[in-house]
């Protein structure tokens, strides 16, 4: 990677008559780098990534391509490749020939052509399929196809949209696998849009978090999953999600105090005084069957997959709490069991925007 960013947008906005979707968003994307959009829907990160490739144009800002203002390139001069979320392949042409479509298209030399497609095939291991076409082929297989046709073009950038939303379970965990080692080999800067955090903590060297045509938090995965920016992007990293409790802080007596009956020593260097919400995740909550800790909660129901138990449980006023154990332990629907939970672990929301709070002393 160099300092000198390949990809730079500045106050980028875009509209659709009335209706705003990205609004003033401010990125630099370093040369080499993973990155991936990550959100709920309709929250812009296709419309981005559209943007980013030349399909829309935006209303505002300056996209900036290797220190060169790109706003009104046309898609095909701009030197990227993207991956849809459809394979987009001619069914009616072989794998060879999707993939050296688009070159014969750019006039390149035969040789040159044959040269790329061979090399592609064979990092992708479709070398066997290349006379076949789309239809005899499976979902994975045709995906690595629609990757195939963007390696050919050797682009400055890699774009996904969704890729592998149309693939089963145990298929997804594979290409995933596969589009990270690509990156590896290859070393080119991708951008990747997804709804799935799981695809984004595991593939990423940073991710954006977006909500509603904002960014609400940029960086790499660890750093976001230990330090949330707000409760939104707490919520939205972690699986299972965090658990969120609420409570009021009183910054005159340093205390925080929970709705569910827990009441801990913790000032904030806000100085807030008020509603907050408390998150803290599955993995920090102790339980003991005995009911000892530090509050009492009733087992809902539970998961048991060998490894790992989610146990999922609710307080006396009503509030849910989801635990997870590195463990198998013995339970039963509509037991009690105590829980404790680590303070160390916490994780404090309030004031304008749900931010996160910074604990003193």
């Amino acid at each position: 990677m160099t300092d000198q960013p390949i990809l730079q947008l500045s106050g980028i906005r875009k509209e659709f008559g009335p209706v705003k979707v990205i609004h003033g968003l401010d990125l630099e994307i370093a040369e080499g780098e993973f990155v991936v959009f990550v959100g709920p829907s309709g929250c812009g990160k296709s419309t981005l990534l559209r943007l980013i490739a030349g399909l829309d144009d935006p209303t505002g800002g300056d996209i900036m391509l290797e220190g060169r203002r790109v706003n009104t390139v046309p898609a095909s001069e701009r030197g990227l490749s993207m991956v849809f979320q459809s394979y987009a392949l001619y069914p009616h042409m072989s794998v060879r020939k999707n993939l050296s479509f688009g070159l014969e298209n750019m006039r390149l030399p035969k040789d040159q052509i044959d040269a790329r497609v061979a090399s592609a095939a064979k990092l992708l291991q479709i070398d066997p399929l290349l006379d076949r076409r789309p239809g005899q082929l499976s979902g994975g297989q045709r995906q690595r196809v629609a990757i195939g046709r963007a390696i050919v073009r050797e682009p400055v950038i890699f774009l996904f949209d969704e890729p592998l939303s149309n693939l089963d379970a145990e298929l997804r965990l594979q290409m995933r696998v596969e589009i990270s080692n690509l990156h590896a080999e290859l070393g080119n800067t991708m951008i990747y849009v997804t709804h799935d955090q799981v695809e984004a903590m595991t593939m990423a060297d940073r991710i954006v978090v977006l909500r509603a045509g904002r960014i609400e938090q940029v960086g790499r995965p660890l750093d976001l999953y230990n330090r949330p920016a707000n409760r939104f992007v707490a919520g939205f990293i972690g699986a299972p999600q965090m658990n969120f409790l609420r409570g009021t802080t009183d910054a005159g007596t340093g205390s925080l105090r929970l709705d569910c009956g827990l009441v801990r020593q913790m000032a904030f260097a806000e100085g807030l005084t008020g509603p907050v919400t408390l998150g803290i995740r599955p993995e920090a909550i102790g339980v003991s069957l005995e009911g000892a800790g530090d509050l009492t909660v009733k087992v809902q129901n539970f998961e048991q997959l060998g490894s790992v138990t989610y146990i999922y449980t609710a307080f006396a006023n009503g509030e849910t709490l989801t635990v997870q154990l590195p463990q198998q332990i013995p339970l039963r629907r509509g037991q009690e069991i105590g829980v404790t939970l680590d303070q160390r672990s916490f994780h404090v929301f309030g004031g304008e925007g749900d931010r996160a709070l910074t604990a003193v002393g």
